[in-house]
């Protein structure tokens, strides 16, 4: 399943008329690959459909997140080896890196931290959009991405350079996005 990204380079580079396996070799896919998507419309991207399933951690979740408060009152940090150990001894069978991918969807460090309250900067209507650049070193891309300020509402266009030309073009297709143009943009370098 390819990112909403990948797909837009495709039929952007089909536009460019370059050739299904010229695609496939500058993108680091099959040409199968290449072909299956060019031939959806532009925009649509098919959904993944994914059971919940429950893992073999899911039953010990609930003693780590204990153990983690416990900690964190005392002013502690325990390793994941050191969980990952006591949960054995509980009868978990599974990987260390399993436990830590599950620790880290389910939050469960993150949930017991003190956090600094947040400080919410908040800005008119039209007043002000963040801009920035996301590369992709590996695929030979970059994401110009566009956030109003206000609402948060964001624009992100896929490039192949970040040249003058191209950031005045992508900023003129998010003001063209957004409905009109705010009375500050913010570079963020």
């Amino acid at each position: 399943m390819l990112k909403k990204g990948e797909v837009k380079m495709i039929h952007k580079m089909i536009k460019e008329g370059l050739s299904k396996s010229e695609i496939a070799r500058k993108l680091g896919m099959s040409r199968d690959t290449v072909a299956k998507y060019a031939k959806l419309p532009e925009g649509h991207i098919p959904a993944i459909k994914r059971e919940a399933t429950s893992t073999t951690v899911d039953a010990y979740l609930p003693h780590i997140a204990r153990m983690l408060e416990e900690a964190h009152k005392l002013d502690i940090h325990i390793p994941s080896s050191s969980i990952y150990k006591e949960i054995q001894k509980l009868g978990y069978s599974g990987s260390l890196r399993w436990m830590q991918e599950n620790m880290q969807r389910h939050e469960l460090r993150r949930k017991v931290e003190d956090e600094e309250p947040l400080v919410n900067f908040e800005t008119a209507k039209g007043k002000q959009m963040q801009v920035d650049w996301i590369e992709f070193p590996k695929d030979g891309l970059s994401a110009f991405v566009a956030t109003m300020g206000y609402s948060r509402a964001s624009y992100v266009e896929y490039v192949t350079d970040e040249k003058v030309d191209t950031l005045i073009n992508c900023h003129m297709n998010a003001f063209s996005y957004f409905g009109g143009v705010p009375r500050k943009v913010y570079m963020i370098i």
